[in-house]
């Protein structure tokens, strides 16, 4: 089907919408500002996806539509919003009280991610570019963390949103995968996969959900602090 992958933006979004009209829900859903996150997380990411595509992955033809903005399919600028923006909706409705509870042994985690930024480059450089730019975002992570100040990779939260998250790219990437709507460059990354999933996939919506938790949180704390002083 042309709009297979169409459809599938509007499954996936339609939980959240939905979600919208439950009182205890909508009391704490802020929407406005998760598509706003989305929206500028989804910059980099866009740019990314524009530049390697045709090299690193491509869509297919028969389940996608034939108009294409930048050479992406519509669906694909669609995917940035309506998969982050669930997956927000998930964030915030994780229980916060034991959660964002910041552990100190955690603190080496966002030490560790460090590392990954010279290990991306290297590995980028022999050629397994889409598995060394993972990588390198992944180190980007955890200095986005210390420069925002957010700290979400010391809160047991992020980790059991982590969890979720992998839950969620074994359903929706797995489809992806195995249809296949999006095929990839087998050169460019290092050839492990989970069932039909590039193991890199993993990665990639790892950093995209993560950068997305940590600027919402910025955004809705600095809102939050703005309404209070007015």
């Amino acid at each position: 089907m042309k709009f297979e992958y169409l459809l599938f933006n509007l499954i996936v979004i339609v939980g959240p919408v939905v979600s919208q009209f439950n009182r205890q829900i909508k009391h704490i859903s802020y929407w406005r500002l998760k598509l706003l996150t989305n929206a500028i997380v989804m910059i980099p990411y866009i740019i990314w996806d524009v530049l390697v595509t045709g090299s690193h992955w491509w869509f297919n033809e028969a389940h996608t539509l034939d108009f294409r903005l930048l050479g992406l399919p519509i669906e694909e600028w669609l995917f940035f919003l309506t998969v982050p923006f669930g997956c927000l909706l998930v964030w915030e409705t994780l229980p916060d009280a034991k959660l964002s509870t910041r552990l100190q042994t955690l603190r080496h985690v966002r030490t560790a991610l460090y590392t990954a930024l010279p290990v991306g480059i290297w590995v980028f450089s022999t050629g397994k570019q889409y598995t060394g730019l993972v990588l390198f975002c992944v180190g980007l992570v955890g200095l986005a963390d210390t420069l925002l100040g957010t700290e979400l990779l010391m809160q047991l939260k992020t980790y059991v949103y982590l969890a979720i998250v992998s839950i969620l790219i074994l359903i929706f990437n797995g489809y992806l995968t195995a249809r296949p709507v999006v095929l990839y460059g087998e050169a460019y990354q290092i050839g492990y996969r989970v069932l039909t999933i590039p193991i890199e996939d993993f990665g990639y919506g790892f950093t995209l959900m993560l950068f997305n938790a940590m600027l919402y949180e910025k955004v809705f704390n600095f809102t939050l602090r703005r309404n209070n002083e007015c």
